[in-house]
């Protein structure tokens, strides 16, 4: 199977144009039941629409559908949401990059399912982010490394994911951590800052949210 890069777009509030110079070079799209929309929006060719349709225009979709865009259809009544049959389905094509693409907003509880399944058994083989809104999120298995890129004083958010996140070092943040521990359910790692372009993160055990809140510009 060839390793692929994926774009998932998902649905929520409307995702501004400019989301899409932040995209990387990916060479699979697949929109989340209404994500259609915002998937068009951002000039996307989508490969695959997943979902139930209970948020799609029927009319925008059946034009995908004659363009040459697979349709999935899913029953209403399931044990997994779109955007996490999305998800797996970046998986099974072979994408070992995931970019998940939303312009925030909508139920809590969909908003906790989307950063659930971001955290998905079957995407531990993958590097998984996403642009939510203004912000850019990074998934961190350890061991693991990863850079981010801002402005000086730009806020960065480091929340320990599944238990404690163990051995974290940073360099190019204000309050660094040196084989440090962030605690499950602390708030300890929220608002540090960049002192410098580039900083870089890395974790030796556990899983962390590095979350960039205003990393991209609308």
């Amino acid at each position: 199977m060839v390793e692929t890069t994926a774009v998932v777009v998902i649905g929520g509030l409307p995702i501004a144009k400019s989301v899409a110079k932040y995209l990387p070079k990916h060479d699979y799209v697949i929109a989340a039941d209404s994500g259609l929309h915002s998937a068009i929006d951002l000039g996307l060719r989508v490969n695959l629409v997943i979902g139930d349709m209970d948020s799609v225009d029927p009319a925008v979709l059946v034009a995908a559908e004659i363009n040459g865009v697979t349709v999935q259809r899913m029953p209403r009544d399931k044990d997994a949401t779109d955007t996490e049959l999305a998800l797996l389905a970046a998986v099974a094509h072979g994408s070992r990059q995931i970019v998940l693409v939303t312009g925030g907003g909508g139920r809590l509880d969909h908003q906790l399912g989307v950063l659930s399944a971001m955290q998905h058994k079957a995407l531990k083989d993958c590097e998984v982010s996403a642009l939510w809104d203004t912000a850019r999120i990074q998934l961190l298995r350890g061991p693991g490394l990863c850079t981010i890129h801002g402005k000086v004083g730009d806020v960065v958010g480091l929340i320990a994911q599944h238990g404690d996140a163990i051995g974290i070092t940073t360099d190019g943040l204000k309050w660094a951590l040196n084989e440090g521990t962030l605690e499950a359910h602390s708030s300890r790692g929220v608002s540090n800052e960049l002192v410098a372009a580039t900083a870089t993160i890395s974790l030796a055990h556990g899983q962390l949210f590095v979350i960039q809140p205003n990393a991209v510009e609308a």
